[in-house]
């Protein structure tokens, strides 16, 4: 980046975030030769949530803006989490969200054996000791954050014993929890994570890459540092709770570090949203436990749940742009999730028509068995996507709520003696209707249409005051429609002090409805694509269709009536 005087540093500062001052500010001083280099780090045991997606957007995105580049190396250094499955899935939502690593995909385990020399040096350099101590008691020993930690009574075992144990942990001899590898830095940090922290456990399941090649497996701190270090990492973008391992990163670094070059470990907030839960440990729950129908569940977080209920990633993007990059932890308000959903298919979904709760109207001065098709525009934000023909006849359907028997005042759909238009078609007018001998239900509305009145047609500008959508009766599709909602009906489900987050689990979050219809169109629309079903929401279609049974998923409807209705 050319130089900037004062003001212009000053202007710069203030148009973009502390991430991208803090890269402007490296590449300015030379540091790591200018080059900016980023990575993704997932650990593949369960599928990424939108929360992720924050990072992914950050990681490849920097590495895009400033000419870099961007890896994507999983943290696979827990076997008996992890999965192939997951790995999959993880590449999958990357590329969904428009992102590509190129050839640069890494593993942890790719690292492993650097990983294992390295421990051997800081055990020749008396930096590093195994512990035969259970994990409480060496929990208990680090002490707190107000109170010195006590030291090990193995802290002090000499070199050459470290090494044969170390050496033989490795070789399986001790049972998994018997014995750990911890660096020798300082138990009277203020910092928890300084007081000789854990780097090597015992696990013997097999891992996914290198079978039973090791019995032992380093931590997360241990291996994500030097990870970068392998790759040329120049900036380890983390969330904030990484903040206070940064010293231990550091100092890693400080011990592996044989030049001018080290990786930047830099901080920012994770994204958390209101009704939703983030803790993959507790959506792994879920879909154990069956609460869900799955990772993909269109209710679930989750980029895959996202992607099958009809988000889009430029709108997961735009979301992501909305909220920005800060250092301070907040909650997001699931609504501009919403929004920004909203406001990306109000441009790019066509509109069709699709009745939910079917009632079938009987146009009686309609000639019998004519169709005529209407032809109505697909997208009116949108000309390019052109036009198409609907199937209009004497039978249609229109939902059960657009007509009452005894409508209240400012009711402007149909009722007895009232007019209304057919969306691109006639103008009709109530004159009867049908009820159920036994349950008094609504089954047929009689109807007459003004021939004069087709939209488009010399009559047209006739004024009513309802516009109701439908769909013809022969022509129609059979569709099941799947009416989503928020998962959890508490604003803050994670942070309650029950933690027992199922019992905010929302008892109406799906609503299958059945007996659906939709235009004929929709015959040629393939699994996920999204729709605007006028009047009433955003819809796509779900794997789960067939030929003779369309299933769609209600992405989002058309305005927020979750906050009218909780508030």
């Amino acid at each position: 980046m050319n130089e900037l005087n004062n003001r212009e540093k000053e202007e710069f500062r203030t148009s973009i975030s502390f991430i991208e001052q803090f890269i402007a500010e490296d590449i300015k001083e030379g540091k790591n030769e200018g080059k900016v280099v980023t990575r993704f780090p997932p650990e593949p045991n369960g599928y990424l949530h939108i929360g992720h997606a924050k990072a992914i957007c950050l990681d490849f995105g920097m590495a895009k803006k400033y000419k870099g580049k961007c890896n994507l190396r999983f943290d696979d250094t827990n076997p008996v989490k992890e999965d192939v499955e997951y790995i999959d899935s993880i590449k999958e939502d990357i590329r969904w969200l428009g992102f590509d690593w190129e050839e640069r995909e890494f593993y942890a385990s790719d690292y492993f054996g650097k990983l294992f020399d390295f421990a051997v040096e800081l055990i020749k350099r008396g930096l590093a000791y195994v512990d035969d101590q259970p994990a409480d008691l060496i929990s208990a020993q680090k002490g707190s954050p107000s109170q010195p930690g006590t030291e090990s009574p193995y802290r002090s075992r000499p070199v050459n014993e470290n090494l044969d144990l170390f050496e033989r942990m490795n070789k399986g001899e001790f049972d998994e929890g018997s014995r750990v590898l911890r660096v020798k830095i300082d138990m009277t940090s203020p910092n928890m994570h300084m007081r000789d922290p854990i780097i090597y456990r015992i696990i013997k399941s097999p891992h996914h890459r290198t079978g039973s090649s090791w019995m032992v497996y380093p931590m997360y701190d241990f291996a994500h540092g030097q990870s970068d270090y392998f790759e040329g990492i120049t900036h380890s973008l983390c969330t904030l709770e990484f903040e206070v391992h940064r010293p231990l990163y550091d100092w890693f670094i400080d011990q592996l570090k044989t030049g001018d070059y080290r990786p930047r470990q830099i901080e920012f907030n994770r994204l958390n949203l209101t009704y939703t839960m983030m803790s993959k440990r507790k959506l792994l729950e879920l879909v154990q436990e069956g609460r869900v129908a799955g990772w993909d569940d269109p209710r679930m977080p989750t980029l895959c749940g996202l992607r099958r209920r009809g988000y889009t990633p430029e709108a997961i993007k735009r979301f992501v742009d909305l909220i920005g990059y800060t250092k301070v932890e907040a909650i997001n308000d699931v609504s501009l999730l919403e929004h920004a959903i909203r406001e990306d298919l109000n441009m790019k979904a066509p509109r069709v028509f699709g009745v939910l709760n079917p009632l079938k109207v009987i146009i009686q001065n309609y000639p019998e068995g004519k169709v005529e098709n209407v032809e109505l525009v697909n997208n009116p934000e949108d000309e390019s996507m052109g036009k198409r023909l609907v199937p209009f006849s004497n039978e249609v359907y229109i939902e059960q709520d657009d007509f009452m028997e005894n409508p209240p005042n400012k009711f402007f759909r149909l009722a007895p003696g009232m007019e209304v238009r057919l969306k691109g078609a006639y103008i009709i007018k109530c004159t009867g209707f049908k009820k159920n001998a036994k349950s008094g239900a609504i089954e047929e509305v009689y109807c007459t249409y003004d021939p004069e009145t087709r939209s488009g047609g010399n009559a047209s500008d006739k004024k009513v005051k309802g516009t109701l959508h439908w769909v013809s009766a022969a022509q129609a599709l059979n569709a099941e429609v799947r009416l989503y909602d928020r998962l959890f009906d508490h604003e803050d489900p994670s942070g309650q002090k029950d933690d027992d987050y199922r019992k905010f689990l929302n008892p109406d979050s799906l609503k299958i409805l059945t007996g659906c219809k939709v235009e004929p169109s929709l015959a040629q629309a393939a699994t996920l694509d999204r729709f605007q079903f006028q009047r009433l929401g955003y819809f796509c279609i779900d794997p789960d269709s067939t030929v003779s049974m369309l299933v769609f998923n209600r992405t989002v409807p058309l305005k927020d009536t979750w906050a009218k209705v909780n508030r």
